[in-house]
């Protein structure tokens, strides 16, 4: 209790009360930066978690396969996840200069036309934010999905093969129904975790340009550095409302699972 009173409850109240105040929240929905955070943090979420999982389920389909080279390319697959996040992402940038970056330079030697201005360009950049965030976070949910497949016992796989099933009716009655609820709780835990996502765009992209491709984890930053700590905390609050459903539906589901197995 004594932990969680210092480094939950105490925070969380002393954030509540910096935005306590209702000014706060109207300079907050006057300032047009925000509406067009709001609109990239649902896209970030919608595209990034539905993709990084649509590949993830495929990707751990393949990589429980029991070949040897197999094996050594999913070690290769997780270095991703396991190295630090601001090298890596600053390695990224550096690729994406438009004038001395490395994709730009092969785009010039190969085609002799100049490459696009990846970060300069609001819709590129944010782009390139969420191609770097389901980089990142990809090899960690391939593991997870290639736990739920290792747990499918293989002698439904035969089953299956005697019965003359295809690779792809194995997957709807077998696979599927097996890795169903890993999947969706999976999916509600990467939701939240991508909300609070702020290695990949302000790494990235810091906001830029002109603060068009920052998202609600990346917000606050902004209001810092113009001094403006309340309008900093009443975005973390407007953003409870996106994390609290989730985190509803993500319990809600995995105490249902708990009833079934008992």
């Amino acid at each position: 209790m004594l932990v969680f009173g210092v480094f939950v409850l105490y925070p969380v109240s002393y954030g509540l009360w910096l935005a306590r105040n209702p000014a706060s929240y109207q300079k907050l929905f006057e300032d047009p930066v925000f509406f067009r955070t709001v609109v990239n943090t649902i896209v970030f979420l919608l595209v990034a978690v539905n993709l990084k999982f649509i590949l993830a389920l495929f990707l751990s389909g393949f990589f429980v396969h029991e070949r040897k080279w197999i094996r050594w390319l999913s070690v290769i697959f997780i270095i991703p996840w396991a190295v630090p996040a601001i090298p890596t992402i600053f390695s990224i940038r550096f690729m994406l200069n438009p004038e001395w970056g490395v994709i730009n330079s092969l785009i010039f030697r190969l085609t002799g036309q100049d490459g696009p201005n990846w970060l300069t360009d609001p819709r590129l950049a944010m782009a390139m934010a969420i191609l770097v965030h389901i980089w990142k976070a990809l090899p960690f949910w391939t593991l997870i999905l290639m736990a739920g497949r290792l747990a499918i016992p293989k002698e439904l796989y035969e089953a299956a093969s005697v019965d003359g099933a295809s690779g792809w009716q194995k997957f709807r009655y077998v696979t599927w129904p097996s890795i169903r609820t890993l999947y969706v709780t999976s999916t509600l835990l990467s939701l939240i975790w991508t909300l609070g996502d702020f290695n990949s765009v302000y790494l990235l992209t810091g906001g830029q340009p002109a603060d068009q491709t920052h998202v609600l984890a990346t917000l606050g930053i902004r209001y810092i550095r113009l001094d403006q700590l309340d309008q900093a905390m009443a975005t973390i609050v407007v953003a409870l409302p996106f994390v609290l459903p989730l985190v509803y539906f993500m319990m809600k589901r995995l105490s249902a699972d708990e009833q079934k197995a008992s």
